[in-house]
């Protein structure tokens, strides 16, 4: 008879986007073995991660803590800003060479994550190549859609279904497949989120899965309705900012405040940036029509 998965909810909570809830589950976990409490920092530490709290990870996590943890720890420093970015994907570099640390599959997980950061998709892949957990798989599925490799993706997916079809994290690269794929397709992505909505709790990640679901379908006010749920949970998500203005454009709204608080919370965001060049480009155009005195 196999062990009971004592991490099943602090694993769900993280992936499913409720940080909060995996670190107040984490906290009340017992009789975990050595490899189990790694596990079990690694995701707490993760949490805090995307909750901002950079330093709190930088602080408490040493220079003698197991190889996982310093690679948490590194990637804190990245997204924080702790760290010169070169200094980092050295390390990164020296960890790949190294036999003793490329078979940890958190390492190679967050290398995939920097690289993607950093838009290096041939890096993230090669980090990925030969991990076998599921969440380098869902990485690698996101992966292949952004370099439209749709075949990659759903070969990807195939494994993480026959690991387990159930899974959490297989149900959600379902769903980015299918988005991907659209037509039909986006009807049965929309299921999936609205069944882990309702299995567990919904949240900021799956409001907004749903929302670019009822998007591609042009279900603009029932995308917005979601959406403003997001926002209520967290107004500084840029996710549900960027498709807070997607909404609002195409339902003729005012939506500078939501440009105005995506510039502040991820000026480096994609649409951000695409809204910051256009103004520019605007100014440049109505400076060469000034009359000069």
């Amino acid at each position: 008879m196999s062990e009971p998965d004592l991490l099943f909810t602090v694993r769900n909570s993280f992936y499913l986007g409720a940080y909060q809830a995996a670190i107040a589950e984490a906290s009340d976990l017992e009789g975990l073995s050595e490899s189990a409490k790694v596990e079990r920092d690694c995701f707490v530490y993760r949490s805090y991660i995307e909750l901002g709290s950079y330093e709190l990870v930088i602080n408490e996590v040493s220079s003698s803590s197991p190889t996982a943890l310093q690679a948490v720890k590194l990637l804190a420093q990245y997204l924080g800003n702790k760290t010169d970015k070169e200094q980092v994907l050295s390390t990164i570099a020296d960890w790949l060479a190294d036999p003793a640390c490329n078979g940890n599959s958190m390492v190679l997980l967050i290398a995939g994550i920097i690289y993607t950061h950093e838009g290096n998709y041939v890096e993230a892949l090669k980090a990925c190549h030969t991990g076998i957990s599921l969440e380098i798989l869902a990485l690698s599925v996101q992966l292949y859609l952004k370099i439209d490799r749709i075949e990659q993706a759903e070969k990807t997916l195939k494994g993480m279904m026959a690991v387990d079809e159930d899974a959490t994290l297989a149900q959600l690269a379902t769903a980015w497949v299918d988005l991907f794929l659209g037509g039909a397709k986006v009807q049965e992505a929309s299921f999936i989120y609205q069944e882990l909505g309702e299995k567990y709790n919904w949240t900021v990640r799956l409001y907004n899965g749903s929302a670019v679901c009822n998007m591609r379908m042009s279900r603009w006010e029932e995308a917005e309705k979601e959406l403003q749920d997001a926002y209520a949970k967290d107004a500084k998500n840029p996710d549900t900012l960027a498709n807070l203005i997607t909404c609002g454009l195409h339902l003729g709204k005012n939506v500078s405040r939501y440009t105005n608080q995506l510039q502040t919370a991820a000026p480096s965001h994609v649409l951000a940036k695409r809204s910051e060049a256009a103004e520019e480009a605007f100014m440049r155009a109505a400076a060469a029509f000034e009359v000069v005195a």
